[in-house]
């Protein structure tokens, strides 16, 4: 069933200016970095102890990041207003990001909290990483105007972003969030149907479940598995999928001849997508491993040195964002 919002988006994806970002943690903040490097006012709201000062230095720490991939006029940090109530947030909102943890009845809760907050018409998406939309609207007056707008770790660095719209969101809610994200100089995929985990978490999570079994049965170490893709298949992904890469094995045949050709592996025992049991033992192995690929580098260390890889690969490969205002497509 879909239930129609009750207006239309007061403003054009275009015309957006004042984006509210509820929940400042990790995925939060690097949102509302990112909104502020794209030249829009930001008000924040998150209600952990400490919040807003987390959240000023995570901006801090991805403003010389986001020079380089270059800001929109008038684009700073000072255009960020963090608020003591989520009313006063989304009180003047065009566009609404929730990034709260992932617990289905908080989610369903602020989102019905945000959906009596906000101006009548305005898009609120989801960050949510694994819940489809339909889970989670069911307890707002207008869950029409509800889509899930998920993004990629860290958010102001990676353009990717997943949309799709639940059983009772209305087609123009998706269709309005879409073009605003592109705008905002995002990439974006609208996906036709919810699909638990989305597409790029999926296939993440795969990788994931494989490395987890490897370090789980001492087959390779975590930094073994790092190098694997780093010096492997992760250089030809960053700039062409494993769909394309795997039709090259295929040679002047494509991806017909490789199927041909390996099609009947894929019954060999390759992989172990279920999970493995996440005991003490792995626990500890996973981590400890972490520590010895950091080599001494701290959190921050890490994070500059991910920031600034990326950063390489979209120049290298030709896709590092030019400076543009709102109002211009990708």
């Amino acid at each position: 069933m879909t239930s129609p919002i009750s207006a239309l988006p007061p403003c054009a994806p275009e015309d957006v200016r004042r984006v509210a970002c509820v929940g400042a943690g990790v995925i939060g903040g690097g949102w509302v970095a990112h909104y502020l490097a794209r030249g829009y006012d930001v008000t924040a709201w998150d209600p952990a102890p400490g919040a807003e000062q987390k959240l000023r230095r995570l901006v801090d720490a991805a403003w010389p990041a986001l020079v380089q991939l270059g800001l929109a006029e008038g684009a700073s940090p000072d255009r960020l207003t963090v608020t003591a109530t989520l009313e006063e947030a989304v009180a003047d909102a065009q566009f609404v990001q929730e990034s709260a943890p992932e617990k289905l009845d908080l989610k369903r809760d602020l989102l019905r909290r945000l959906d009596a907050a906000a101006p009548a018409g305005v898009v609120i998406a989801s960050s949510t990483s694994g819940y489809p939309m339909t889970d989670m609207q069911t307890e707002a007056a207008d869950p029409g105007r509800l889509v899930v707008g998920h993004p990629f770790n860290p958010p102001y660095l990676i353009p990717l972003v997943e949309v799709v719209g639940g059983e009772r969101t209305t087609a123009d809610a998706v269709a309005w969030s879409s073009r605003f994200y592109e705008v905002a100089g995002k990439s974006v995929i609208t996906m036709d149907r919810e699909v638990p985990g989305f597409i790029a978490n999926r296939l993440q999570e795969a990788l994931w479940r494989e490395a987890l079994h490897m370090v789980a049965g001492g087959e390779a170490t975590v930094r073994e598995i790092d190098d694997s893709i780093t010096e492997g298949p992760g250089l030809r992904w960053a700039f062409m999928g494993p769909m394309l890469t795997f039709a090259l094995a295929g040679g002047e045949g494509g991806m017909a001849h490789m199927l041909d050709h390996f099609g009947p592996s894929l019954k060999s025992p390759w992989t172990r997508l279920e999970a493995p049991e996440l005991d003490k033992q792995l626990y500890d192995a996973v981590v400890a491993g972490c520590d010895d690929a950091a080599d001494g580098r701290t959190i921050a260390d890490l994070v500059a040195e991910r920031d600034q890889g990326v950063i390489d690969v979209l120049r290298a490969t030709g896709r590092l964002p030019q400076q543009r205002t709102r109002g211009e497509a990708k």
